[in-house]
């Protein structure tokens, strides 16, 4: 947790989220991290030799990848 100069604990609004969501038993964890709208279907890094990052990975692959890559 961030401190300020005197010490005394910083509260972010970041703390106040974690702390809403336990007080409120939300499991956010379950759902893995974070992933934007904008991120979903965009290819974020080519792999392929020929620039064609689409058709660089097989569905059941990029499904994979996607989830762990996030």
């Amino acid at each position: 947790m961030a401190r300020n100069p005197t010490s005394e604990p910083v509260i972010t609004a970041e703390r106040l989220r974690l702390d809403e969501a336990r007080k409120n038993g939300v499991p956010w964890r379950q759902w893995g991290p974070y992933l934007s709208e904008r991120q979903w279907g965009t290819v974020r890094e080519d792999y392929s030799s020929d620039g064609n990052a689409w058709d660089y990975f097989s569905h059941d692959q990029a499904r994979f990848r996607a989830y762990h890559w996030g």
